[in-house]
Formats: structure tokens, sequence, C-alpha cells
């Protein structure tokens, strides 16, 4: 059996899935829904077909908007992650022995009833060594989503983050590195996006205090920072907790040419119509103190590309045809 430090720098080499500006959250979720399963007591291997539905509810709603449509990329090429230390695959020898680059399709995955899941020695670690499985889950959460996220992913999941008290092999010292390699944050920069905005929220307005201290406002990373996004005012936006939540979810972008909120056509406000979120929709962001610090357009683009969900709503500019937002 590995032990904590073996197993979380196993976790450490999966390759990043992030090319040419595009962010794929595929194998940390599935790696999380593989953690959820060990958890819940389940067996070390599972068919494709029995985690097909609910990796792909996963994507849809915490990847971009195509990510369910090749949600069998990562269960075939998570095995070659770390010289195949991290995932283990079972099904017919023919499929088996292709090259890495040739993808089965969903149906083969189906149709062969491939199994995939963490090696023994993993699996076994996970299972036994207290507080690991918990400081391996936190760690991925922390390296590819933001911490809006965090406790939605592990309520879809069914997936418990409170790890034991008593630890043993190392874990403690595992959580320490674990988060050993975790790029630093600058502490700064929630007070600067906070005062570019004049300490409201940038879609709404709100602006609440408890006597001198804002309350409820948040700095959100247009561009996340765990990829790469920049602690500077251009890659912030000034959010209450709901709107922050809402922008991350992607239910609604900012727009580089006008700077409005553009909201998805996934987003459906229900009983309360045009009342409720949704009369923010079209309507330009409440502007910072100086042009320097609006959202520039490459951080506006990669969160329309990696995080809104298309399609968009169309804006009805007055006096003109309603024109699709962009």
């Amino acid at each position: 059996m590995k032990t904590a430090i073996e197993v979380l720098d196993a976790f450490e080499n999966i390759r990043r899935a992030q090319r040419a500006g595009i962010y794929a959250p595929h194998k940390p979720l599935l790696i999380l829904l593989a953690l959820a399963r060990v958890q819940h007591g389940e067996p070390r291997l599972v068919e494709f077909t029995t985690i097909d539905a609910p990796l792909k509810q996963l994507l849809t709603e915490f990847g971009p908007s195509s990510a369910a449509k090749s949600r069998h990329y990562p269960f075939w090429h998570l095995a070659t992650d770390g010289h195949g230390a991290l995932w283990d695959l079972s099904g017919p020898r023919e499929i088996l022995k292709r090259p890495a680059g040739a993808t089965p399709s969903l149906s083969e995955l189906r149709d062969q009833h491939i199994k995939g899941g963490f090696p023994v020695d993993i699996y076994e670690a996970l299972r036994h060594s207290p507080g690991l499985l918990q400081a391996v889950a936190t760690r991925v959460l922390d390296a590819y989503f933001p911490a809006t996220l965090h406790a939605d992913i592990a309520a879809t999941l069914g997936l418990e983050l409170d790890g034991p008290n008593e630890v043993r092999d190392g874990a403690p010292a595992a959580a320490d590195y674990a988060n050993a390699n975790r790029r630093r944050r600058d502490p700064g920069f929630r007070d600067r996006v906070l005062r570019a905005y004049e300490y409201r929220c940038c879609v709404c307005g709100f602006d609440l205090r408890i006597g001198h201290i804002p309350a409820g406002l948040e700095a959100a990373h247009i561009q996340w920072h765990h990829v790469g996004g920049p602690d500077i005012e251009a890659n912030g936006l000034s959010l209450c907790a709901l709107h922050h939540k809402l922008f991350d979810l992607g239910v609604f972008t900012v727009d580089p040419a006008e700077h409005r909120v553009i909201f998805s056509q996934h987003a459906i406000s229900g009983g309360r119509g045009m009342a409720g979120e949704l009369q923010f929709h079209g309507q330009p962001i409440h502007a910072p103190q100086h042009t320097d610090l609006l959202p520039a357009p490459q951080f506006l683009a990669w969160n329309t590309q990696n995080v809104f969900k298309t399609p968009a709503r169309q804006v009805t500019t007055a006096g003109a045809t309603p024109r699709a937002a962009r």
C-alpha cells in the first residue's frame, strides 16, 4: 500500500487539461467522482456505463458548454498519467492494446464493458489512511475549481470533505505537502478590486456595510486564478456573493465591447421573470473609477469560452432590432 505522501505525489502528476486557452475539467471531475465512490465503499473498478450519466451531469453543470460531449476522454487518457500510476483500465485485450491516442468512442466503452478505477495500492491507501481521501479531494478542488463551486461539487457527488481527527501514515504532513505547491494569491487583490468599483456589486449595486466593513462583497477573478488568471484589477469584478456564484457557474458573463451583463439561455428565472435576476440582462455593469480598471478583453474572452454556458440570450438595444449577444 502506498504512503500518503506517495498517493498525493501521484495526483500531482496529472497532466493539465488546458491547451491554447481551453480549460477542461474532465480529469479532475472524474477523479472526484472516483474518490466519492471509494468513500461510499463502492468497488475499485466501475464500468463506464455506470458512471456515464453522473459524469455527464458533472461536466454539464461545472464545465464549459461542450464539455459533456467528450466525457469518455478522461476515462481513457487518465490511465497514461504518471505512467499508469493513477488509473487502471480493464476490458478486452484488443481495446486496451490501442495506442494512447486512439480513444475509444462512447459506444465502444459501453458495448465493450470497459472498466476503470484507481490502482490497488492507491485504492487501499485511500480507504485505510484516515484523512488522505479528503486531502486529495481538497487538493483537486483547489487546483482546478474556484472556491465558490467547491461545496456544490462535493454536494453533487455526496463527497464528505471533513476528515477524521485521528490521522495515521503521515497524512497531516501529506496535507501540508499538497498545499505547498499552490500558487500564492495576492492578499491585496480583493481590496483593490472592491475599491475600483467603489465597494459595490458591479451587477446589482449591492453595497451593504457592517460599520465600515463591506459585507457580502467579493473580488471575482474573470479568468480563474488557478488556471493562470492574474491578481490584477483588469481580471477582477466586484460582485456580491450571489453574483459571484452565478458568474463562476457560467450563468452570465460580461460583453467586452460595451461591458453589458449577458445571461445564458440556460438561466431560467421561473415566476420572477424580468423582475428577478434577468432584470440585469443587457444592462451595463457599474463602471470602475477609471477606464484602466475595466475588465480586459482577453480575460473576458477566456471566461466566455471556458465558463459561460452558451448560447447567450439576445440583447435588445433601445430603438434597434434585437441582436444576438456574443
